[in-house]
C-alpha cells in the first residue's frame, strides 16, 4: 500500500493516489468531509480557513462506494485559487506579482531556495505549506476505513498548548467521546486558559505550538519486524509524524520519561491467563510496542508541534534578493493549528498502520484480509 501527494497550496488542487488497497472496501465520502471539517476548525486557526470549504472529490477506483483494487485518486480543489490564479497557472502568467524574497525563520524558504536554484521562495513554500496536508486527511479516511473493517481504532486529543498542559488520564472511549471541538482538549479549564494564552499571543503578532496524544485500540500482537531497522513499527509510525509539517518531536509511551526512571518503573511485567492461556500485561508503559513490533496493548504516541514559525510581527531575516537584513515576509497564517495536528497525526497512524497491516495479510479482497486478520492470535 502507498500513498503519493501533490499540489501546492494556492494551485489548482490538491491530489492523492492511493495504491494496493484491495476490492470491496467500503468508502465513506462523509466522513472524510467531516475530519477535513475537523483539520479546518480549532480556535486560534486562520483567514485561510474561512475561504476553503474542504471537500474531497473521489476521481478513480471508487465505484458503487466501494474500491476496485485499481489504483483510487483523490482531490481536493482549492477555492483560493480564483485569487491566485494570474500568479500561480501553469500557462505563462506573472510570478513577480507575489515573489517572496524576505526568507522566513522556521521555514522551508532559505535552505529551499539554496538546494533548488531559486530566486522566488513561494516556488518552495507552495508545496511546503501544510496546506497539502488537507488531502493527507482526505486519504487517511481511507485507510481508517480500511483499519475499522479489521476493529482497529484511532482516536486523540491535545494535552497542551504552549506550556498550558491537561495532567488528565483517560480511556480510549473518554478520548474518542469526549474531545471538544475548540482546542481538542479533554479538560474544560486547560482548555479556556490555553484559549487566553492563544488571544494573548494573537495580540502580540506571536504563535503557539502544542502536544497531541494519539492512541490506538485494537492491533494485534505481530505487526512491525525486528529484523530490518526499518520496518521496526514505531520507527515507521515515527517517521509518518515527522513528516508533518511543524512537528520536531514524537513519543512512543512513557517517551522520554523513560530515560529518568529506573528499569522497574519502565519494563511492562508479562502475565499469562490461567482460564484462556493468553499472555496480558498489568501496565502499558512501552506503549504497545516492544521490539519494533506491536504487542497487542493499546499504541500510545505523543507529537510536539512547535509554534507556527509565520508571524505577524515577522523575525529578523535576510532578503536573498539584496542579502540585506530585512524583516520576515507574513504570509496569511494561523497563531495556533494543534486540534489540527492532532486530526493529521490520526491520518498519518492510520496510513503507517495499514500499510503494515496490509504487508502482513496481503490480500485482493477484504474479504481475504479480515479472514487472514481473524486467524491471527
Amino acid at each position: 500500500m502507498k500513498l503519493t501527494t501533490a499540489g501546492e497550496s494556492h494551485g489548482k488542487a490538491l491530489v492523492a493516489i492511493i495504491e494496493g488497497l484491495p476490492a470491496h472496501l467500503k468508502i465513506d465520502k462523509a466522513r472524510a468531509d467531516e475530519e477535513l471539517k475537523l483539520r479546518q476548525s480549532g480556535f486560534g486557526r486562520g483567514a485561510r480557513q474561512k475561504i476553503e470549504t474542504d471537500k474531497v472529490e473521489i476521481l478513480a477506483g471508487v465505484r458503487n462506494g466501494e474500491t476496485l483494487g485499481s489504483p483510487v485518486a483523490l482531490c481536493i480543489y482549492n477555492r483560493d485559487y480564483e485569487n491566485w490564479k494570474t500568479i500561480m497557472s501553469d500557462e505563462p502568467c506573472d510570478v513577480s506579482a507575489r515573489t517572496l524574497t524576505k526568507v522566513r525563520p522556521g521555514h522551508a524558504d532559505l535552505s529551499g531556495v539554496l538546494k533548488y536554484a531559486q530566486t522566488d521562495a513561494r516556488n518552495i513554500l507552495e508545496r511546503a505549506s501544510a496546506r497539502e496536508t488537507a488531502v493527507r486527511v482526505a486519504a487517511g479516511s481511507v485507510f481508517r476505513s480500511y483499519l475499522s473493517a479489521l476493529g482497529i481504532e484511532i482516536a486523540g486529543y491535545v494535552r497542551e498548548v504552549c506550556g498550558i498542559k491537561d495532567e488528565g488520564r483517560y480511556t480510549f472511549d473518554e478520548i474518542k467521546g469526549s474531545r471538544s471541538r475548540s482546542l481538542g482538549m479533554l479538560n474544560e479549564k486547560s482548555e479556556k486558559a490555553a484559549e487566553e494564552k492563544i488571544s494573548a499571543l494573537k495580540a502580540e503578532g506571536d504563535t503557539a505550538g502544542g502536544v497531541a496524544e494519539i492512541r490506538v485500540r485494537g492491533l494485534k500482537s505481530g505487526f512491525g519486524s525486528p529484523m530490518t531497522y526499518s520496518d521496526k513499527l514505531d520507527a515507521r509510525l515515527a517517521r509518518g509524524l515527522m513528516s508533518i509539517q511543524a512537528v520536531k518531536g514524537v513519543e512512543v509511551g512513557m517517551g522520554f520519561g523513560a530515560a529518568s526512571a529506573s528499569g522497574q518503573e519502565v519494563h511492562d511485567e508479562i502475565f499469562c491467563d490461567e482460564k484462556t492461556r493468553t499472555f496480558y500485561r498489568k501496565t502499558n508503559r512501552a506503549g504497545g510496542i516492544e521490539g519494533g513490533m506491536s504487542n497487542g496493548e493499546e499504541i500510545v504516541l505523543r507529537v510536539a508541534m512547535k509554534p507556527i514559525p509565520t508571524l505577524m510581527k515577522g523575525l529578523q531575516t535576510v532578503d536573498v534578493s539584496t542579502k540585506k537584513s530585512a524583516v520576515a515576509a507574513s504570509e496569511r497564517s494561523d497563531v495556533c493549528a494543534i486540534f489540527a495536528l492532532e486530526i493529521i497525526a490520526e491520518a498519518a497512524v492510520a496510513e503507517v498502520l495499514a500499510e503494515t497491516v496490509a504487508e502482513r495479510l496481503g490480500g485482493d479482497t477484504m474479504e481475504e484480509v479480515k479472514e487472514r486478520y481473524s486467524r491471527l492470535p
